[in-house]
Parts: structure tokens; C-alpha cells; sequence
């Protein structure tokens, strides 16, 4: 459905009224496309104090797409290293890095501050590191004009790591990403031999792919290259084969509640999965006084109980591929809740305990990394039914004053999906264009 106010607020007289009335002036987002694929202008590169990371980011920023340089009057994107910064003395650095840029950043442009992980062995560092979280969410929602922030944690010594999510962070892939929290781990980028198709030679599986996010996920994941495999419920089979037959792909017709789903799903990879990416959902909304136990149920058989147990199943039969990637749908909505879904919400929040607790097994006993998004409010065909104000409200309430679009949460498990990505590992990235609900 089309953001009526998002186009009156790109009008002189629209500009006008909302800003004598004080509301918000969303800014149009620069997304990916073949014609705009990288940010239009340099990338300021500024360090807050001594770096950790040394000469090694260097030639990682240089690697990223834009123009690196240390002075320019409008830049596309700010990347400030204070992974140095280890005194609360020490964060004055990062002001008097910013200060002076901060207004002259482009529109739509990129902030992205890097930390490392807090010491567990020295509360004055912890303190800190930790002090970057508050500053770049704050950072977040004063920038305006399409302008987002990001921490980005990278452990000493491990800058090569960070090039798939600094190329991410720093282009129009992640427009509807600001306020987060990214921390790697040390482990070395699995190779890419082509940027432009990253996912060549991979084939990933989407479930809920037959429309929506789904849809938007299996056409990003094709774009870059993979082989991909599209799986709906039977019911939607025309819809999912249509989708699947535009991107050249695979129609699945499959629940993925079935008893027999994982074997199914490893019967159509028969050498295996690279990406697997749990997207199938369904809401059951209602108060819990008014909510009977069959609504209950679907919810967390379908958002929760069916991606435990065909992960299980698929990673105990070696169906997943070493050097593999999982990616789980989660929600804001299981981070800060949301009336009459205790059942939905309680869905995604167990997603994101899924992440949390299998990514470091997973990554130690089958070489696969598990991560997940957690969309806020995105233009759907379910949010277009959405009663007026409250779905005025969830476009409104984030730093971007507007609602996403499936490409965002699709760029985002792109990103998660990449071969390079060995180092994102037990992530939840809110694609929510920084909900002001929940952390």
C-alpha cells in the first residue's frame, strides 16, 4: 500500500504544513538497485583515540565500495574506529571525531562506529565499549534525513572478518537497518569469488517463500547468485510456483509443520543445503483471555516448533553444508511485545532463543552459522489490512519515520547468507528502521 504521507511530506506545501504542525518528515530511501548500487560519495574514515585494529581495517574499507578518504565536505558515510577507546576519559575521543561531520552528512548517508567486544577481564574497557551501545542508538534517532548509525563489534586482530558487513552497513542494501548492535566473532571470511553474485554455486532453501517476504528473500538470494528452492504450504502452490518459475527456481509445495518435512527438504538438495532460511509464519491474533488453545498452538507449531525440529533433523543428517548458513525470521514483536499476540511474540522471542543457544554448537560441530532478522513493520499485504492509525503509528514510530518494504529484510539475509559472513554468528538484526519499542 503506498505511504500517502511519506509522498506529502516530498512536496513543498506538504514539507511546509508538517514542519509548522511538528511532525514527522520522512525522507525517501536510496535502496539497492542496478542503477544505484553503492552510496553516492566518499566514506569518511576517522579514528577516536589509538585503534586496535592498526593498519588491517584499511584495506578492508578500501574493499567496501565507496571512495575511503580522511576530510570531505559531504560524506556518504562516517566510519569512526574507537576500538581503542578503554576509559570512560576515552570516549571524548568519539565526540570530537564526530562532532564537527555529523551535520555535514549526506542524506540517506551511513554512520558506523567500531568497538570490540566489552573485556569480561576489565570493567573500565567494558565500560566503555558498553558506553558505544547507548551513544549510537541515541546517535540513531537524532541523524534524520534517511541517515542511520550502527556499532559494529570486531574482536582484536579480526578485521578481515568484518568485510561483508562493513560492504552491507555502508551501502543502500541496508536502508531500513539503524540502532544496531553488531559484534563478530574471529573467525576468518569464507572467499568470494565474484561480489556481484556472491551466492553463485550455493543453493538455499526459503520457506514462506510463495509471497510477501518470502517472495522477496528468494528473488534477493537468486539476484546474487543462488540456486534457489522455494517451499509454501500446497495451498498457496499457485503463487508459489509463479514466484519460483520468475526467479528460474524450484517450487517446493511442502508443510513444513508435516511430520516427514526435513526429509522431504534434504531429498530436494540431494547435495545439500549452503543456505537455509526459516521466513513461514502465520499470525492467530488475540488477547489471551479471549484466545482459545488451537490458535495458541498453531502459532508456535508453525514460527517455532517446525524450525526447531527440521533444524535438528537437517543438521543431524549433514544436510546442511559445511560453511552453511541458517537464518531465522524473528519480530520485533518478540522483543518488545505487542497486544493480542502473546502468542506470536512468544513465537519469535523463542527464535531468537534458538540463535543465541545453537550458534556456537552449530558453528563448532557442523561449521554452520545461525543468525537471524527481526522485522518491524513492513509493507505487506497483512499490514495494508491493518486499521488506519495503528498501522500510521507503526509506520511513524522508528528513527526513519516510515514503514520498510520486504527488499530490506530480504538485503538483510543476503548479507547473513554470504559465504563472507562466517564471522556473523548468534546475531538478531532488527530490520525496523530503528523501532522506538523494545530494545
Amino acid at each position: 500500500m503506498a505511504d500517502r504521507y511519506l509522498h506529502l511530506t516530498g512536496t513543498a506545501p506538504g514539507r511546509f504544513l508538517t514542519r509548522r504542525l511538528g511532525l514527522p518528515q520522512p525522507v525517501p530511501l536510496r535502496r539497492w538497485s542496478p542503477a544505484t548500487p553503492t552510496l553516492d560519495g566518499p566514506s569518511l574514515h576517522l579514528t577516536a583515540g589509538a585503534s586496535a585494529l592498526g593498519e588491517t581495517l584499511g584495506p578492508v574499507l578500501a574493499a567496501t565500495g565507496p571512495v575511503v578518504t580522511t576530510a570531505a565536505e559531504r560524506p556518504a558515510a562516517v566510519v569512526v574506529d574507537a576500538t581503542g577507546i578503554t576509559t570512560a576519559a576515552g570516549l571524548g575521543a568519539v565526540h570530537a571525531a564526530l562532532h564537527p561531520v555529523v551535520r555535514s552528512l549526506a542524506t540517506g548517508g551511513r554512520i558506523v562506529v567500531l568497538g570490540t567486544p566489552p573485556s569480561p577481564d576489565d570493567h573500565h574497557q567494558a565500560a566503555a565499549q558498553q558506553a558505544l551501545e547507548g551513544f549510537v542508538r541515541s546517535l540513531g534517532k537524532e541523524i534524520g534525513r534517511g541517515a542511520t548509525a550502527q556499532l559494529l563489534r570486531i574482536p582484536p586482530g579480526a578485521a578481515a572478518g568484518a568485510e561483508s558487513t562493513l560492504r552491507f552497513l555502508l551501502s543502500p542494501r541496508s536502508a531500513y537497518v539503524s540502532g544496531q548492535v553488531i559484534e563478530l566473532t574471529d573467525t576468518a571470511p569464507d572467499p568470494v569469488a565474484d561480489w556481484a553474485a556472491p551466492l553463485s554455486g550455493r543453493t538455499a532453501l526459503v520457506t514462506g517463500a510463495a509471497r510477501g517476504i518470502g517472495a522477496s528473500v528468494a528473488s534477493v538470494l537468486a539476484r546474487d547468485g543462488a540456486q534457489v528452492i522455494c517451499l509454501d504450504v500446497p495451498q498457496a502452490q499457485e503463487d508459489l510456483v509463479r514466484t519460483a518459475d520468475r526467479l528460474g527456481a524450484r517450487a517446493l509445495p511442502l508443510d513444513i509443520t508435516a511430520a516427514d518435512a526435513a526429509e522431504r527438504i534434504a531429498a530436494a538438495a540431494p547435495e545439500g543445503l549452503d543456505v537455509l532460511v526459516h521466513n513461514a509464519g502465520v499470525t492467530r491474533d488475540r488477547r489471551l483471555a479471549n484466545m482459545p488453545a488451537d490458535r495458541w498452538a498453531q502459532v508456535i507449531e508453525v514460527n517455532l516448533d517446525s524450525v526447531l525440529r527440521t533444524t535438528d533433523a537437517l543438521l543431524k543428517a549433514g544436510a546442511v553444508n559445511r560453511g552453511g548458513r541458517i537464518v531465522a525470521t524473528a519480530s520485533i514483536a518478540g522483543i518488545a511485545g505487542n497486544n493480542g499476540q502473546t502468542n506470536y511474540a512468544a513465537s519469535k522471542a523463542g527464535i531468537i532463543g534458538l540463535v543465541r543457544s545453537l550458534a556456537p554448537r552449530a558453528a563448532a560441530d557442523h561449521g554452520v552459522t545461525v543468525n537471524a532478522v527481526a522485522p518491524g513493520f513492513i509493507e505487506t499485504k497483512m499490514t495494508a489490512a491493518v486499521p488506519l492509525f495503528i498501522r500510521e503509528a507503526g509506520r511513524r514510530m522508528n528513527s526513519l519515520s516510515q514503514g520498510g518494504l520486504p527488499v530490506d529484510v530480504a538485503e538483510t539475509t543476503a548479507w547473513l547468507a554470504q559465504p563472507a559472513s562466517t564471522a556473523v554468528n548468534g546475531q538478531v538484526v532488527r530490520v525496523c528502521g530503528q523501532s522506538l519499542l523494545g530494545a
